[in-house]
């Protein structure tokens, strides 16, 4: 069955480049104008990804994202924005975007970001890989992509899921930003590390007692990050 991508822009020229290049691609498109047709959509058409404009006549993409987290749904969404501020794009991540990307863009690489996200959804736990992850008051269930501490669900987006994942699966080893895009975005070319540095952050805020001072996730300094249990040394870490 076919993967359906519903793209969202007011700009008819970009719609229809996306439109072709996708349905070229193999995928069913649909594409719609404005932020509120995409609520008329999601019953009818079901999207696997949304890609999704910023600025958008009646709600803006923004908007959106914020409204599709709230009904707690799950859709990948790559946001596409025209504006170079670094404040606007973290702003859709902070919103739910799993991804954004600047325009002009190419066609391709939109391509390649999409292909990445459904590998990552797609993949299943490797037949070795435990089942459970106990890290300190934290469980994470691979399988069931859920995770708990003190036994009380903690409710994570797709993207946060997999990060904190890619994270037990390397406990205790420092991973750049370069690697983390890799191994959690499957990006294989030189990404922006600010989206790992967002979404680390979403992280701790919500599995973190204090994020400004973190028990689990730890800063290395110049480096990147690492999973470490609660009590262990940060001696190399800072928060910088």
């Amino acid at each position: 069955m076919k993967k359906k991508i519903l793209i969202v822009d007011d700009e008819p020229s970009i719609s229809m480049l996306l439109e072709f290049n996708l349905k070229l691609a193999g995928y069913e498109v649909r594409c719609v104008q404005d932020g509120e047709a995409v609520f008329d959509l999601l019953k009818p058409f079901r999207p696997d990804l949304i890609v999704l404009d910023l600025m958008l006549p009646k709600m803006d993409g923004i908007q959106v994202c914020r409204e599709l987290r709230k009904q707690n749904n799950a859709v990948p969404i790559i946001m596409l924005t025209a504006l170079q501020d670094i404040t606007d794009k973290i702003a859709g991540l902070d919103n739910g975007a799993d991804d954004y990307m600047t325009k002009p863009f190419s066609p391709q690489e939109l391509l390649s970001r999409i292909q990445a996200i459904f590998r990552r959804t797609q993949s299943l736990p490797g037949a070795r890989e435990m089942v459970v992850h106990e890290i300190g008051r934290m469980s994470v269930l691979a399988e069931q992509r859920e995770v708990q501490i003190d036994g009380k669900a903690v409710e994570l987006t797709p993207k946060e899921f997999e990060l904190l994942l890619f994270l037990c699966r390397h406990r205790g080893k420092v991973l750049s930003r370069q690697q983390l895009l890799h191994g959690v975005w499957d990006y294989h070319f030189l990404g922006d590390t600010r989206i790992v540095d967002v979404h680390i952050s979403h992280l701790r805020d919500k599995i973190e007692k204090n994020a400004r001072t973190p028990e689990y996730i730890m800063t290395v300094r110049n480096v990147g990050y690492k999973l470490s249990g609660p009590g262990s040394s940060a001696a190399d870490s800072s928060l910088a």
